[in-house]
């Protein structure tokens, strides 16, 4: 059985004491259970402390952006090596919002995928269609040029280390969720596109689900045998509401 991957994505918020508070509060508030793992991905200045503060938990960390360049005249970027060298276990690659307001094509992202997993990281590559799409029915042609752009330059292979997170951009931060039904469809449709290159491989790939996953919700998201947990983003700001969908993904 897939183990199930609980995700934070702070985005571009926090501060030290913040930041200091919500890591105790996941930390010490992690529900009994197994086969499920909590992940945070704080704003890069704030790694350094939150990495020390996690020192001992079972709680990995994450960076929400990488360069697809290893070193070099690249002003205001960060290689993967130094992502590793922080602490980092993950980082997300082509989140929405990376694609949408600094125009990080599909090339980009599969070149920053290869870039993270060549220094040890596993990346959490981001697919998913706007409203527009999904209305105009091209929601499967979106994912697949999303997904085979990694696949055509990294290969199948690169995938036993590697998370998927399917996130319908009209349902992040906009209150909107796609039923799990709706979200579980999308979900057997990546698996299904990555089994036709390793039916084994796509068996055990983790694919989460991105769109205003909250408590109250999660119980039925993570129902579906698609979907192997969440990539949270404004439910990851608060520990109760962040250890309510890790309540709900813990096997006790």
């Amino acid at each position: 059985m897939r183990e199930i991957l609980v995700a934070g994505n702070w985005k571009m918020n926090g501060s030290t004491a913040a930041n200091a508070a919500l890591i105790s509060g996941i930390v010490s508030g992690v529900p009994e259970g197994s086969g499920f793992r909590l992940l945070v991905c704080p704003p890069l200045p704030y790694l350094a402390p939150v990495a020390e503060q996690l020192t001992g938990s079972n709680v990995a960390l994450g960076a929400q952006n990488v360069s697809e360049h290893e070193a070099g005249a690249f002003t205001g970027e960060t290689a993967a090596s130094m992502l590793k060298d922080l602490g980092c276990e993950y980082v997300i690659v082509g989140h929405s919002e990376r694609r949408a307001m600094y125009g990080e094509t599909s090339a980009i992202v599969a070149a920053k995928f290869q870039a993270a997993q060549a220094a040890g990281l596993k990346p959490i590559l981001c697919v998913g269609e706007t409203l527009a799409e999904r209305e105009s029915g091209t929601t499967e042609k979106v994912i697949n040029e999303q997904l085979d752009a990694v696949l055509e330059s990294a290969g199948i292979d690169a995938f036993a280390s590697a998370v998927i997170a399917y996130e319908p951009v009209w349902a992040i931060g906009t209150g909107m969720t796609a039923t799990p039904e709706q979200a579980e469809d999308v979900h057997r449709h990546i698996r299904a596109r990555l089994a036709k290159r390793n039916a084994d491989l796509a068996s055990r790939v983790q694919i989460l689900y991105g769109g205003s996953m909250k408590g109250e919700n999660a119980a039925g998201l993570l129902s579906m045998p698609d979907i192997d947990g969440g990539l949270i983003g404004g439910a990851s700001l608060k520990a109760s509401d962040f250890l309510a969908i890790a309540k709900a993904a813990a096997r006790t």
